[in-house]
């Protein structure tokens, strides 16, 4: 039987299998925008055929596809969701316009506001009040419910958010106008804030209940779309979706909650990131995945990823949890360009996989990094993708030419300014993970994944004097490799409403154990093997504005000093987070968050391959640029076993990725068969 691990990005879908004895294949097909089913299934035949069998006979084997979908991401980034409209408490209905007060740029004067995902004449109030201890204040009224259902069929609207004030304490006000919904607009999609986001804060909640209306009913059209094209071509196994936190959960559970999907397919590379950490020992890794069109990067420390809920995408409050991830628009595909002050720039702007870099003979004109990357000698021209699509050397001159021509300088120093700028692009993304959170990236190592990720991360690692670089042998895949190694994932929360801010030993025990039974009785209707729970809070001093998540596994809940320990961990937490602890402080406990996890089997991951006391010879040689052109030594990464050394400059090439090597740099095959590179 197979697992199969799939993750879409902007220019390339990635796919994975693994057999129970471990072996693995991986396969790479253009991604296809307009419907992305049709790449996976395209995807899901070269698989099968790296197999040496059919699809349907492959499909047949599998007994488990888990996947990473980026719909609910470019619904929110080219702003093509549906059409939505809000319901809420009468009087409030310019939350989502006011946020939190703040401006972007606070400095700038001349700043537009952002423009809401619901236009003012789409959001509609209804006479209704809960008390902040959830009690009822005014009833709901039917008439006011009427006139705002007629003014939503009126719309055209095809999603409804529905948010009333404090109904994460007492959601009977929701219930009730859903229920007239459902019946009197069935053909409309609806999400209500008491499901999607049960906690405090206004903002948060209206704006991720109005993200999930905004992006679900494209999230379950694809998915369902995409179950049917399974079942079709033979597929009767489980397929899962990887969320926004990591953990994988069903295909009903995604629709669900579909804005919990928008980070999907990078949560997929951290999840690879923690198994690489397990399984090389190296608890401190720098996650950087650099695919066609963005760049991912995040920090496992100790083995173990943040996840946050002060997330946002597209300028969208999205206060679910998720990892802690800082995307750049930083990708193979990123465009280079002159501004009228003479300036050269790379990206935000991409090529994407239509058209596509100039090399790639599609019609694409501009110079992006990959073109850059043909005119320095880094990628062999006729060798990449295997060889089955051979790469426009002259196109990639001529767009690099047309960048030289408008700085004045020759196509190779064109080139390497675009090899260098999109280099600095990235080290300081990686900045931004660590220096500028008090982590020291000299302490950690590089884990260079991602199609076009091997290209540059020696460059970026000596940007920021990172001495050690990790390429798996799944680098080019390492999303989709990750999802594998998922587990299914439920989480649920709750906000603290008592008598003060210092919650009683018996609220926390009461509180975190009906949290508990509903998170395990709900993952249990998914899934039947074994499973954990993992208890945290959001807390903060009273003088604060915000929280911070604190895990709380590991506390003595039977203990009379429970709250002691509890706000103990707050206290190590904040001091690890901002270097200082106010232990004198209020300590304000707001959230409880439980999680429910069902341990999946995992396949293969650690498989090692068998070592090798003989030196590995180079295939071939080929002149690249390392500050002068020099004839540099060019390695298959198929050939090399554990027990393997070389030395830079080198080029080491495998079917989707290439992984440049330095001159002074030190390359060690470990015992699972992937890089290990010491940086001179």
């Amino acid at each position: 039987m197979f697992t199969i691990g799939i993750d879409i990005g902007g220019t390339y879908t990635d796919l994975v299998a693994i057999d129970e004895n471990g072996k693995t294949i991986f396969a790479k097909s253009p991604s296809t925008p307009a419907d992305q089913s049709v790449g996976v299934m395209a995807g899901l035949e070269e698989l099968a055929r790296r197999l040496k069998l059919t699809r349907a006979a492959m499909l047949g084997q599998t007994d488990r596809i888990v996947h990473g979908t980026t719909v609910a991401t470019n619904a929110l980034l080219e702003r093509k969701g549906a059409r939505v409209a809000l319901l809420t408490t009468e009087g409030h209905r310019d939350v989502i316009e006011m946020r939190e007060g703040l401006k972007g740029d606070r400095y700038d004067l001349r700043s537009p506001p952002p423009q809401p995902l619901v236009p003012r004449e789409r959001r509609f109030g209804v006479k209704e009040r809960l008390k902040a201890n959830g009690e009822v204040a005014i009833p709901l009224s039917d008439s006011s419910l009427d006139e705002a259902i007629a003014a939503i069929r009126r719309s055209g609207a095809t999603s409804v958010a529905v948010c009333f004030l404090h109904s994460y304490l007492n959601p009977v006000h929701e219930l009730a106008a859903v229920e007239r919904l459902a019946r009197e607009l069935p053909d409309v999609s609806i999400s209500r804030s008491s499901d999607v986001l049960p906690q405090i804060k206004e903002y948060e909640r209206v704006s991720t209940t109005i993200v999930n209306a905004y992006v679900r009913p494209l999230v379950r059209h694809y998915l369902a779309n995409l179950e049917q094209r399974l079942h079709e071509a033979g597929f009767e196994g489980s397929l899962f979706i990887i969320l926004s936190h990591g953990g994988m959960a069903p295909v009903e559970e995604a629709s669900r909650l579909a804005a919990g999907t928008v980070l999907s397919g990078p949560a997929g590379g951290i999840s690879g990131a923690r198994r690489c950490a397990e399984l090389t020992g190296i608890p401190d890794l720098v996650p950087f995945d650099m695919g066609g069109t963005s760049t991912d990067i995040s920090l496992v420390s100790e083995g173990r990823a943040s996840l946050s809920a002060d997330g946002s995408l597209a300028g969208e409050r999205i206060a679910l949890r998720s990892l802690d991830i800082a995307s750049i628009a930083a990708g193979g595909g990123s465009i280079a360009s002159v501004d009228a002050g003479g300036t050269l720039r790379v990206g935000p702007e991409s090529a994407g996989s239509v058209p596509g870099p100039a090399c790639y003979g599609n019609g694409g004109e501009a110079a992006t990094v990959t073109d850059a990357n043909v005119v320095l000698g880094y990628l062999d021209a006729t060798a990449f993708m295997g060889g089955k699509r051979p790469l426009d050397v002259a196109a990639a001159e001529a767009a690099v030419d047309r960048v030289a021509a408008s700085l004045g300088l020759s196509r190779l120093e064109a080139a390497a300014g675009i090899y260098r700028m999109i280099n600095l692009k990235m080290a300081d993304g990686i900045r931004l993970m660590t220096l500028r959170r008090g982590v020291d990236p000299r302490k950690f190592a590089l884990l260079s994944f991602g199609g076009a990720a091997g290209l540059h991360a020696a460059e970026v690692a000596r940007e920021l004097d990172i001495k050690r670089i990790i390429v798996p042998i799944a680098a080019s895949v390492l999303s989709a490799w990750g999802m594998l190694t998922s587990d299914l994932r439920y989480e649920v929360s709750r906000t603290h409403y008592g008598a003060g801010a210092r919650i009683s030993a018996d609220e926390a025990r009461q509180l975190f154990a009906d949290l508990e039974r509903g998170a395990t009785g709900r993952l249990r209707a998914w899934f039947g093997g074994p499973m954990t729970t993992e208890r945290s809070a959001e807390m903060r001093y009273g003088e604060q504005i915000f929280e911070i998540d604190v895990p709380l596994d590991g506390l003595d809940w039977n203990a009379a000093s429970v709250v002691d320990q509890i706000e103990d961990r707050f206290h190590r937490r904040h001091e690890e987070l901002y270097t200082y602890a106010s232990r004198g402080q209020e300590v304000v406990f707001v959230n409880a968050r439980v999680a429910a996890i069902g341990e999946v089997s995992q396949r293969g991951q650690d498989a090692k391959p068998a070592p090798s006391a003989a030196p590995c010879a180079p295939r071939a040689t080929r002149q690249a640029w390392f500050g002068q052109w020099r004839d540099v030594p060019v390695y298959a990464l198929d050939d090399l076993r554990p027990g393997h050394t070389l030395a830079g400059p080198a080029i080491i090439e495998a079917e989707t990725t290439t992984v440049v090597v330095n001159g002074g740099d030190r390359v060690t095959v470990n015992a699972l068969g992937w890089l290990d590179i010491e940086l001179a």
